[in-house]
This record gives C-alpha cells, sequence and structure tokens, in this order.
C-alpha cells in the first residue's frame, strides 16, 4: 500500500508542479450575485446562476414545503418505489418547455448523457461527436459499443466527412453541445440537422448551458437555432439556469424515454432525485416559462460587460452568450489568468481561470459568466477589477 501511495504522492506533486492542481474557495453564503467568502465578500462572476434563481424565495419556499409534503429522501431507483407524483409532473413540464414527446429525469446530466448512448446505439451503430463536446459525452459514447467519430468543432465540412464515413452504419447519431461552455458558442444547429436529414440521421443536444435562457422563450438552441421540431434528443440539467440545484434530463420522442426508462443504468441504479429538488426546481421551470424579464436582463448585462471590456482592451471570444471568456493567449498566458484571477478576488470580484488541460495549450483564459441577478453597478465593478488587476499584474 505505501508503494501506491508514494506513486500517488507524486503524481499530486507533479500536477501540483505544472501549476494545475485545483483548489476550492468556501463560500460562506448562499449562492448569488453576491456571496461571501472565507477571503471575504464578493462579486461572484463564475456561477451557472443565469438567471440568477438559485436563491429565489420562491424557489427556496418551494422546497420548504416539499420537506414537509414530501419528505427527504426517496431511498429507492424510480421504478421501485421511487417515483412521486411530482417526478412526473416535472418531467411532463420540461417536456412542454422544450417541446418534445416526454423527458425522463437523472441524478444530474452527467448520468443523462452517461446513461443513453449504451441504450440506443450497438456494434452495427454510429456515434458522430463534435470534438469540445462535454466530458460526459465522451465518457457516454465510450460505454456503448456504436462505431465512433469526430468532427472538428463546429465544422460542417468535417461532420458530412464523417457522415459519408459512418453511411453504412444501421443507425447514426450525431452529438453536440448546444453551447460550448468554454467559449460560449452556439452548435450550428441548423447546418447540423441539414445533414442529418441528408444522411438519415438522428441529432442529440446537450442543452446545459442554455435551457432556460438562450433562445426567445429561453427553451434552448434548438428554439434559438429555428430546429425545434428536428431535434431528436435533448439533454439537459436542472444545476444551471433552472435553480442551480441538481438532476439532469432527457427529453426526447416517446420511444426514447420508454426505453430508457427500461434500460439505461444510472436511471435504473441511482436514487431517485430528492423531494426538495423536485419541487424547487418545478418553481424555477415555471419563473423562467413565465417571465421574459430575467432573459432580458442576462442579454443586457452581456452586451455592456463585452462592451466594457472591449473598450478596456481586452481579448474576448466573439458571441451573445452569458458566457464570456476573456482571453490570455501565449506561452505566458496561463500564468498571467491565474494571477489576475487572484487580483480580482482580492479586489472582490470572484472569477476563475482556466488553462491546459481544460482549454487548449496557449488559449488559457478566465470565464466570466453573467447573471440576471448582476445589477449594472455589479458589471462595470467587475470590468474595473479587471483593468486594476491586469495593470498590477503587467
Amino acid at each position: 500500500m505505501y508503494d501506491v501511495q508514494d506513486q500517488l504522492r507524486a503524481e499530486l506533486e507533479q500536477i501540483e508542479a505544472d501549476g494545475l492542481t485545483k483548489r476550492e474557495r468556501l463560500i460562506t453564503t448562499p449562492q448569488s450575485a453576491h456571496i461571501g467568502t472565507t477571503a471575504g465578500d464578493a462579486l461572484n462572476f463564475c456561477a451557472n446562476n443565469y438567471l440568477g434563481l438559485a436563491d429565489h424565495p420562491e424557489i427556496v419556499a418551494a422546497a420548504h414545503e416539499a420537506l414537509d409534503e414530501w419528505g427527504f429522501g426517496m431511498a429507492s431507483v424510480r421504478f421501485i418505489c421511487g417515483t412521486q407524483t411530482q417526478h412526473r409532473e416535472l418531467e411532463r413540464a420540461i417536456a412542454d418547455f422544450v417541446g418534445t414527446d416526454d423527458a425522463i429525469l437523472f441524478p444530474s446530466c452527467f448520468d443523462a448523457n452517461g446513461g443513453i448512448f449504451e441504450v440506443l446505439l450497438g456494434p452495427e451503430d454510429a456515434v458522430i461527436s463534435d470534438e469540445l463536446n462535454h466530458a460526459s459525452i465522451i465518457d457516454g459514447v465510450r460505454l456503448c459499443k456504436a462505431q465512433r467519430y469526430r468532427y472538428a468543432n463546429r465544422d460542417m465540412a468535417d461532420l458530412r466527412a464523417q457522415l459519408e464515413a459512418a453511411q453504412d452504419a444501421r443507425r447514426t447519431l450525431i452529438v453536440t453541445d448546444g453551447a460550448f461552455s468554454m467559449d460560449g458558442y452556439l452548435a450550428p444547429l441548423q447546418e447540423i440537422c441539414d445533414l442529418a436529414e441528408e444522411f438519415g440521421a438522428m441529432v442529440m443536444v446537450d442543452d446545459s448551458h442554455a435551457t432556460g435562457f438562450v433562445g426567445e422563450k429561453g427553451r434552448g438552441s434548438h428554439e434559438a437555432c429555428g430546429v425545434m421540431d428536428r431535434v431528436d434528443i435533448l439533454t439537459g440539467t436542472l444545476g444551471k439556469a433552472l435553480g442551480g440545484g441538481s438532476g439532469g434530463y432527457v427529453a426526447a420522442h416517446q420511444e426514447i424515454v420508454d426505453l430508457l426508462k427500461q434500460r439505461a443504468r444510472p436511471y435504473l441504479f441511482s436514487n431517485a432525485v430528492a423531494p426538495a429538488v423536485v419541487a424547487g426546481s418545478l418553481r424555477a421551470l415555471q419563473l423562467a416559462r413565465d417571465s421574459d424579464e430575467p432573459r432580458r436582463v442576462l442579454r443586457r448585462n452581456a452586451e455592456l460587460f463585452r462592451s466594457l471590456m472591449t473598450e478596456a482592451g481586452f481579448e474576448l471570444l466573439p458571441g451573445e452568450h452569458a458566457i464570456v471568456p476573456v482571453m490570455f493567449p501565449g506561452e505566458d498566458g496561463a500564468r498571467r489568468a491565474s494571477q489576475i484571477a487572484d487580483a480580482m478576488l482580492a479586489k472582490g470580484v470572484y472569477v476563475i481561470a482556466f488553462s491546459f488541460p481544460v482549454v487548449p495549450r496557449g488559449r488559457a483564459r478566465i470565464r466570466v459568466q453573467l447573471s440576471a441577478a448582476h445589477s449594472e453597478e455589479d458589471v462595470r465593478a467587475c470590468v474595473r477589477a479587471f483593468v486594476e488587476a491586469r495593470d498590477e499584474v503587467g
């Protein structure tokens, strides 16, 4: 055992030497645009709390009420005795919101993506995945026995080439993130659906960074791209814009949902989503569905941040998403991004730097995530902190 411990210690030391050690910063308050940390109070610009619902009083109240009405936990998987009527209510509400026949809840979207490929695809099938898809998609694909193809990020010529290579497959599934989390780019879903129809393929979209706030009514990237009736499978999370709790889902044609209930291992062998989370998420979905104002505020905040940062001379990746990567390219970029993020926290603005291997080498960045809970002054304070930290770091 001591040899193993020595080996693991050496691996950890190498991670530290490479500057890749991830350290948790402790938050002392509920998640919000303004948070307390052990380092002091801070403006939070790195949460997935896009609509500002994580501490919304109506969602907190719904969760409180659910504890009294439904209990703390299910202590069961869904098909044994883990399905309350509110689980099905939430699934039907999700399906109605995103425009599919039905939906199925999972403990997380990681589990949803981990369970779907093995059920739908066998050795005679093919899956074609965008190279920058989320790790959960990559792991889910690894669990199935389908032929695997990969296309360059959002590159439709390469996707066509992979579709041609997979023409002999019984079933072909194209899978992409709807919004890519490190870049904020939307997938070109209209072109993807055109190619899918040409080659007789299915389309699956992970909309975790889009559901609730992308598109006119917040239904997701498929709404924003005008293909709501052309995407076969949507996966998503309840852990970002829709309240920020836990849980994920697959929304799809009825036959796909029904088959997942029979064979998806994360569904069959994991506890049902906790009652309070179900109730809170249902209220969050209702709030996202019924009010356009948080989406308008979010878009306004993102536009203001992009404008002020560009004016201040920072390099941003283009786009309209609430994810705004502030780029620090080159060999020295990772160090500078990390130093600037640390300097900003000292000024009361909480952001996180990302570098290789999370993003390509030489493409370090600070990923800023705007929220509807941010005020205009919050956004301006964040930009001021960027400028002051850059001046300090040099």
